[in-house]
């Protein structure tokens, strides 16, 4: 059974919510391509063995799901705003001990101020989800798209914004990461004009709702999260090697972070369209197509390491990542009662960022220390993906074929 919060009959105010979102999504979110495209490299300067160069990102990334939770709690028990504002306290301060670690040449402290940064990673993740707190059913859909879509801008302000930050002091990546901390103090205004009201306290008498335990039993609930998650997790595995396989290949480093642009890029243009899609043809064909992209995406990395071959490939891993795991949040957004907000969204957010994490520490081993030079490390990267396209694939057919009325 599908379960709606009580909303209003129009969408005034929460068409200007997202207006807020997506301000944030681009500009707050521009340190993400940012640090996904320079930390990887910074690491592989720092840590004594290259194995462990995309350690940062996994730090990161396990900073999110540790941060998830708690944030989640925080955004249910003081409003959205609170939690918003803590997730950019997180990324400056992250930020800030990230650049001394630059400066130390201390690897250790850089992973430190890696998870820190997490802390805006897991918040970040939870503006998709606010969209949908004062939309209508109807409406619902296309908030959470219009928001993803902000991440457009992102994608072009990031990777430029690192190409020229990045040389600005004598220590490499230091600029960049001074950068990510005046963005994260200056940008975190925009949440003043936020209006989302705060879950009200519940009274005693008042349902509970099911247990994690029981949301994770509800069929649509866990296809949802394991399409979101292999969405995620493939998406992470593959664009974390990126920079490392395309320098370790021949090319320069800038060309390393336009092929970043681009697939960042194809992360969030078709944001503008997916909730249309959504609404006409369902959540479950939206993520089949997505999964099926993803797929395409590993098929053309293997086929070499050309220059077209990198841009196409990352072009289709984001183009599948949109359509996977916009399709899955829609899902679990109409998946769940009101008193089961906070509960369901920081048990998603915990378990796909903990398989990120995994993915992202899989990434490095597997470029770096699978095979003897950057071709056979980006086929290992690429064949991974196979196993978790498989699982999902047979969770979504699983979830078609029920009864409609079994769920």
């Amino acid at each position: 059974m599908t379960h709606m919060n009580a909303l209003p009959a129009d969408n005034r105010l929460a068409k200007r919510n997202v207006t807020i979102l997506v301000l944030a999504q681009a500009i707050l979110g521009a340190q993400m391509p940012m640090i996904f495209t320079m930390a990887g490299l910074a690491g592989q300067s720092l840590a004594s063995n290259i194995c462990w160069a995309t350690l940062p990102i996994s730090s990161m990334v396990g900073g999110s799901m540790f941060w998830a939770n708690p944030v989640s709690w925080v955004m249910q028990t003081f409003g959205r705003r609170i939690g918003f504002w803590l997730g950019t306290l997180g990324g400056s301060l992250g930020a800030a001990i990230s650049a001394y670690a630059l400066s130390q040449a201390d690897f250790t402290l850089f992973l430190v101020g890696s998870f820190i940064m997490g802390l805006y990673q897991s918040a970040q993740g939870f503006y998709r989800f606010a969209a949908a707190d004062t939309a209508t059913p109807e409406f619902r859909p296309k908030a959470i798209s219009y928001v993803m879509a902000g991440g457009l801008a992102a994608a072009v302000i990031g990777p430029q914004l690192f190409n020229i930050t990045n040389d600005m002091m004598v220590v490499p990546f230091m600029g960049a990461y001074v950068a990510v901390i005046g963005i994260n103090l200056v940008d975190s205004l925009l949440f003043f004009g936020l209006d989302i009201p705060k879950p009200e306290k519940p009274h005693a008498d008042a349902p509970k709702g099911r247990t994690r335990l029981e949301l994770l039993r509800d069929p649509v609930i866990a296809v949802a999260i394991i399409c979101g998650m292999v969405s995620y997790a493939l998406m992470n595995l593959v664009m974390t090697s990126t920079p490392l396989a395309v320098v370790g290949c021949g090319f320069e480093t800038d060309m390393a972070g336009n092929i970043v642009t681009a697939h960042v890029l194809a992360m969030f243009i078709p944001s503008f369209f997916t909730g249309h899609l959504i609404a006409r043809f369902g959540t479950r064909k939206v993520i089949a197509l997505g999964l099926t992209i993803l797929g395409l995406a590993g098929i053309v990395a293997l086929q070499g390491v050309e220059l077209e071959n990198f841009f196409i490939a990352l072009i289709l891993l984001g183009l599948g990542w949109n359509f996977g795991f916009i399709g899955a949040t829609t899902m679990l957004s109409g998946a769940h009662a009101p008193e089961e907000r906070g509960r369901v969204q920081g048990m998603n957010d915990m378990i796909v960022f903990g398989c990120v994490t995994v993915a992202s520490l899989a990434s490095g081993g597997l470029m770096n220390c699978s095979g003897g030079s950057a071709v056979e490390g980006w086929s290992a990267v690429n064949l991974a993906m196979v196993p978790f396209l498989a699982l999902a694939g047979a969770a979504l057919i699983w979830l078609i074929m029920r009864p409609q009325d079994a769920e």
